[in-house]
């Protein structure tokens, strides 16, 4: 019988065809929501320059302490024409005087590229020897927020930044992050710093965005609003600094891996109440981006809808994080 007909049918109480409309969507819910993230052997192994041909095991981040002061996750999809000259500047900057002495590992995570993006990353590793480059190539392609993901569990830092491989944001910007974040730690063992483009909202960097592109962006805002983070003025900038407390209280439970994660991530904290702090920073528009606005768009919105109704739902839990005793 048609649902129409049924919950209009002699006899039906109000309650039964409640309930018959929660328990379609809640199969709708379970249908649209994206299977839990799996990883496979070749996956939890790395390549570097030392042993391009023999991949080591990866650490675990839940299981393992703080083994240098930083690990950079770069997520990578077919990024051979972008990739270097990113890790150019990155490389750079690490050298200077700013950074001396801060010891770092560089996590490049190959989503399931095929223009030949890990064995680029590691020539370029065999280039920047004094950097622990390692390479970490997913045998398929699960989207941007799952290759943070991937690369955030097996990371050995004791703080991790993740950065888009485009280079739109100017990487000595990490910087600025990170003198926020020791703001944050005197009080806090969990914090989050995060780039911000807000205050580019009126120069030529967005001004000059297609209007498309622009009404997407002020669509999502709305919307993030209405979700809970409203607070945050710029959630998508891939730009972003976690302590590695915060990291194990947010990435085990992240479930999203498309445009949208970054949402997820934000509400983790915020739901366990880990403090979180935008720093203006430096960013351009980059060609060849890989968003299709229209397309694209239209996806995030269906993953906000999914997500929160996990949540609220309680079909996607977070443990609360257990406060530092003062």
């Amino acid at each position: 019988m048609p649902m129409a007909d049924f919950l209009f049918a002699p006899g039906v109480s109000i309650l039964s065809a409640f309930a018959a409309v929660v328990a379609c969507c809640y199969v709708a819910l379970v249908l649209l929501s994206p299977p839990a993230m799996k990883v496979r052997p070749s996956e939890q192994r790395y390549r570097c320059a030392a042993s391009p041909s023999e991949p080591k095991d990866l650490p675990r981040l839940e299981e393992t302490e703080a083994d240098v002061d930083l690990s950079i996750v770069i997520p990578a999809y077919n990024e051979v024409p972008r990739l270097p000259s990113m890790l150019k500047q990155a490389v750079e900057h690490l050298s200077s005087h700013y950074s001396r002495g801060r010891t770092v590992e560089i996590i490049v995570v190959d989503d399931g590229s095929s223009d030949g993006t890990s064995e680029m990353t590691l020539k370029l590793a065999k280039e920047y020897k004094e950097f622990d480059i390692r390479v970490v190539s997913l045998e398929s392609n699960l989207g941007k927020g799952g290759a943070v993901r991937h690369g955030m569990l097996h990371a050995r830092g004791a703080r991790l930044l993740m950065v888009d491989a485009d280079g739109a944001s100017q990487f000595e910007d990490v910087d600025k992050l990170w003198l926020e974040m020791d703001r944050l730690t005197e009080r806090n063992e969990a914090a989050v710093v995060i780039g911000s483009r807000a205050h580019l909202v009126k120069t030529d960097a967005v001004v000059k965005r297609s209007m498309l592109r622009n009404m997407a962006m002020f669509s999502l805002h709305v919307v993030l609003r209405l979700v809970g983070v409203g607070h945050i003025r710029d959630t998508q900038c891939g730009f972003k600094l976690f302590t590695r407390r915060a990291a194990q209280s947010i990435f085990p439970y992240q479930h999203l891996t498309g445009w949208i994660f970054d949402v997820e991530i934000l509400l983790l904290a915020k739901h366990q109440d880990i403090p979180v702090s935008e720093v203006p920073i430096n960013w351009k528009e980059v060609p060849e981006s890989k968003l299709n606005v229209a397309k694209d768009s239209l996806l995030m919105f269906k993953d906000l809808i999914v997500l929160r109704s996990n949540q609220l739902s309680g079909r996607w839990r977070a443990p609360r994080r257990k406060h530092k005793t003062e």
